[in-house]
């Protein structure tokens, strides 16, 4: 048979950072991190942890163990990810290092945020760590994956990365995010701006990952791929599936299941290689391929993605919508159902405008501040990635010196202030916050945790300038996040059923689920911040709250209520 098969994971944790600790800039940031007790089940055996992450992160090595028998598979995993497993759990760190090394490593972008919803000098800054970050994985290999997260994708933005590397890049996507012109670009390797990409079975992909087909139905629904008139021209091609490597987690056997479903292909007759492996293959003769096949262009709508609410398409592909709030066909705020009621996404419209501001007011300062110093600021930025991720780097003997560091910034030691401040606001910008129909989550309070220490450092670093205000300014639009209904005036927007942008709902959104504070999550994550943080002067900024209020518990997010929480009523932070 001449189809071949290949699956990619993408791994990714957040994180449980409730408060980054007082730094230098000179070194990798310190945090506190959140303590609610955790337990999941892998194979029997239960996996504990001081938080959600830390769970996820000691069950890699069940994974490793899983994963290293197999063949075909592709994996990214963030880079910050790496990190925590680095720091956490090296012999789990170790372990992937090794598969990585075997398999195809997929770089994708640090800090996983929404990447073309970040201003064009963020997604430059991003690009350019992502191949620097994943250079001792990919080795020399001339063609290589790249993961977008959530695989939100615009031409601009695959631009900026390609031009970010002399490699040939494979975007890896969804096939709802693909506009096919001819039925034979199925399952074939097709361009895309300068590069090549390929849409995952997303049927597929979903039967494993949620489990609605047994062993033998995943190898039949696999087999269901067959082409025909590929086979009978001769002409290899390739059925490609994705998950998160979270999905070999989501009951005791799915590992289990996963090695069952690979070994069933095997012996029906079906070669696994990754997509990139397929596509280098093609590019070499070693595969046949269909006439222009490789060479034809496959459109790709802008700000698709890989796991949009899928019900609200009007055009059978998928969007960003689940990260706006509101359909971008049309406009119009939606609702989505959580904990078992209707919840306005009204707060992801405010959230994602916010965030944009904030960006643009931490850029500013940064980019102010450098050019004080002379600084040649982007090539500094990227090689601050050596001091974040020193740890990493050190692990594989690169230079993280600060003379390498400090060079573009003429060897200004302000300078390290700056670039901890801009990759706090990187920090801050994951995007699963928006992914969750519930605001009140233990990621939404990582985001504004972090960024609201980096308005505070901001201050700090211009303590007597006329910019202060502006960053103080900023720092309250956090803290009466409730008011943006108003200010942006938000009930203007279209609604779709006719309710949710209405105050009622705005209120009803933003409401604590946790019963030790009457303060919304974005509000009690900034004075969380601040109550630390803020000292002198600054400190009259928060003295009308309530300091008693500002706790780091949130409620519980919908996809990980499968834990076995110690505490299941609401996502504490023990102190």
């Amino acid at each position: 048979m001449l189809m071949k098969y290949a699956h990619h994971f993408h791994a990714y944790q957040p994180g449980d950072i409730v408060h980054v600790k007082d730094g230098d800039g000179s070194r990798p940031i310190e945090y506190e991190e959140r303590r609610s007790p955790v337990a999941i089940r892998i194979r029997g055996e239960e996996v504990r942890g001081e938080n959600w992450t830390r769970a996820m992160l000691y069950s890699y090595e069940h994974i490793a163990d899983t994963l290293s028998r197999m063949e075909g598979v592709s994996i990214d995993i963030e880079p910050f990810t790496f990190l925590m497993l680095l720091r956490y759990r090296r012999r789990a760190f170790e372990d992937t290092v090794e598969l990585l090394q075997r398999f195809d490593a997929v770089p994708t972008t640090p800090f996983h945020p929404i990447v073309p919803h970040l201003d064009e000098f963020e997604q430059r800054i991003l690009a350019r760590v992502s191949f620097d970050f994943y250079a001792p994985l990919i080795g020399k290999k001339p063609v290589i994956g790249y993961w977008l997260p959530e695989a939100v994708i615009t031409r601009k933005t695959a631009e900026i990365v390609e031009s970010s590397t002399d490699r040939r890049l494979v975007f890896l996507l969804d096939e709802r995010q693909l506009l096919y012109d001819f039925p034979q670009a199925k399952h074939s390797c097709n361009r895309y701006s300068s590069s090549f990409v390929f849409g995952r079975e997303w049927s597929l992909s979903d039967a494993f990952a949620f489990n609605t087909l047994d062993v033998p139905g995943l190898v039949e629904r696999t087999l269901s791929y067959r082409d025909d008139h590929k086979e009978n021209l001769g002409v290899p091609y390739l059925v490609f599936t994705a998950s998160d490597l979270e999905s070999l987690l989501g009951n005791p056997e799915q590992l289990d299941r996963f090695t069952a479903w690979m070994d069933g292909l095997k012996g029906r007759g079906v070669e696994r290689v990754s997509a990139m492996e397929f596509v280098a293959k093609k590019l070499s003769g070693e595969f046949r391929r269909l006439d222009g096949e490789c060479s034809f262009e496959m459109p790709v709508k802008d700000y698709s993605s890989w796991s949009d609410y899928f019900d609200l398409s009007l055009d059978g592909k998928t969007s960003d919508s689940r990260w706006l709030g509101y359909r971008r066909a049309d406009g119009r705020v939606f609702a989505r159902e959580a904990r078992g009621k209707g919840i306005s996404q009204l707060w992801k419209v405010a959230f994602t405008r916010l965030f944009e501001e904030l960006n643009r007011t931490v850029r500013l300062g940064v980019l102010k501040g450098l050019a004080e110093l002379n600084a040649l600021s982007e090539e500094f930025l990227v090689r601050y990635a050596r001091v974040f991720f020193r740890d990493y780097y050190d692990h594989f003997g690169l230079e993280t010196s600060m003379d390498y560091v400090l060079e573009p910034a003429n060897g200004d030691e302000k300078a390290l202030r700056l670039g901890r401040i801009y990759y706090l606001m990187l920090l801050a910008n994951h995007s699963c916050p928006r992914f969750w129909e519930n605001l009140d989550t233990r990621v939404a309070f990582g985001n504004i945790s972090t960024m609201a220490k980096a308005l505070i450092e901001l201050m700090r670093y211009f303590d007597g300038s006329e910019l202060q205000g502006f960053f103080i300014e900023a720092y309250l639009k956090l803290l009466n996040f409730d008011k943006l209904y108003h200010l942006w005036n938000l009930s203007a927007m279209p609604p779709l059923e006719g309710w949710e942008t209405s105050w009622r709902a705005w209120e009803e959104a933003l409401k604590p689920e946790v019963p030790n504070s009457g303060y919304n999550v974005v509000t009690r994550a900034a004075l969380y911040v601040g109550k630390r943080d803020l000292r002198g002067e600054l400190r009259n900024l928060i003295g009308h709250y309530n300091l008693d209020w500002a706790v780091a518990d949130t409620g519980h997010i919908p996809g990980e209520v499968h834990g076995d929480w110690e505490n299941r009523e609401w996502c504490e932070h023990r102190l």
